[in-house]
């Protein structure tokens, strides 16, 4: 086999609060006796409102027939979608939002008590929201620079507060892979720096603080199979050939696993590794790219959700029924010009249960 091993040069830069952050407080308080909760991870497809801002893609401009009667039509279909789901997600993470007015909207529209939601994005670029009905505090956003060019998203970072102790959620839309997938990794490995980085800090102030990373990260769980095993993709299986390729320090990589809990098997003590529910527990995938599925939408989950006390991980599942999806099980894009379908992302939901020190409240 032939081994590739890239070696990318990085000019690192941690923006803390400089991009475009917004919050709000809706309506409403969070139930006090909360024993569950039900996360969901949703790339929308380009929601945008019906004004000319600028920013807008061709098809959403008002020249080509986008209106403010479409983008609420858009509203009403996606907060509909999203009301056929049981139980209803009480935190909800979205990515390709226009503004935090769209994201204030669509939280309206819920009509489940969502009462808080933070926004961020690059300037002049589609951003990605958080609503939930608990409280969001010690908000952050963290972007990168590599070689002058600023990842197109930043990472967003919220403190869910509840009843039963917090837990940090960390919402990510990676780069894509247009113009070609190993010319595009060394963005996606700039952004898994920033959270291998962040997560480190954090669990050196707060040690048993669980962390879940979600979002569209354009890069498949099993990346680095399907690439050959012979590149470092940002994210990397607990496998002998990736920890051996990359050698003893993470860097610029996330290592996931099956394993409840996900501690490093192949990878150096100390090394930050998440479950992914991606390795042993769903099939196919969420989004259908040349009629193979990809796994590009992710909940990586911390080792704290695992330890039999507090808030404790249950399962994750595929949202691949209908409106989300088609009767074949196919999402189906949403098209402006016609408005037919959703998205061309199947949402994925994670529920949390909890546990008090060995008493599940199951």
């Amino acid at each position: 086999m032939k081994i590739k091993l890239q070696k990318i040069a990085f000019c690192f830069s941690l923006l803390i609060l400089v991009l475009t952050l917004s919050g709000c407080v809706v309506k409403g308080n969070a139930q006090s006796e909360d024993l569950f909760i039900t996360l969901m991870t949703w790339n929308v497809n380009n929601l945008f409102n019906g004004e000319d801002d600028g920013n807008e893609y061709a098809e959403f401009r008002q020249s080509s027939g986008w209106s403010q009667e479409k983008y609420l039509g858009r509203i009403n279909t996606i907060s509909a979608a999203i009301g056929k789901i049981d139980p209803l997600p009480d935190i909800i993470i979205l990515q390709e939002i226009e503004s935090f007015q769209v994201l204030e909207e669509l939280a309206l529209a819920l009509e489940h008590n969502y009462s808080h939601c933070q926004f961020a994005s690059n300037p002049g670029g589609i951003g990605l929201g958080i609503i939930s009905r608990f409280p969001l505090s010690d908000v952050k956003t963290h972007s990168v620079t590599v070689g002058g060019i600023t990842t197109p998203r930043p990472v967003l970072e919220v403190r869910v507060e509840t009843q039963h102790g917090d837990f940090i959620v960390m919402a990510c839309h990676w780069k894509s892979k247009v113009g070609g997938a190993e010319a595009t990794e060394y963005n996606r490995r700039a952004s898994a720096m920033a959270i291998v980085r962040r997560v480190r800090e954090i669990w050196e102030n707060e040690p048993e603080l669980g962390v879940i990373v979600a979002g569209d990260f354009n890069e498949n769980h099993d990346e680095f199979s399907r690439r050959g095993s012979d590149v470092i993709c940002a994210l990397l299986p607990d496998d002998p050939i990736p920890a051996k390729l990359s050698g003893s320090k993470q860097n610029d990589f996330i290592v996931i696993s099956g394993n409840k809990p996900p501690v490093p098997e192949f990878f150096p003590e100390g090394t930050v590794v998440f479950f992914s529910p991606w390795v042993n527990e769903l099939e196919n995938g969420s989004y259908l790219y040349r009629d193979n599925w990809e796994t590009i939408d992710h909940f990586l989950v911390s080792n704290q959700f695992f330890n039999s006390t507090g808030w404790e991980y249950e399962k994750t599942a595929v949202i691949n029924f209908e409106p989300f999806a088609g009767p074949d099980g196919i999402p189906v894009p949403y098209n402006a010009r016609t408005g037919y379908g959703l998205s061309d992302h199947m949402p994925l939901l994670l529920n949390l249960f909890f546990n008090r020190g060995g008493f599940s409240v199951k």
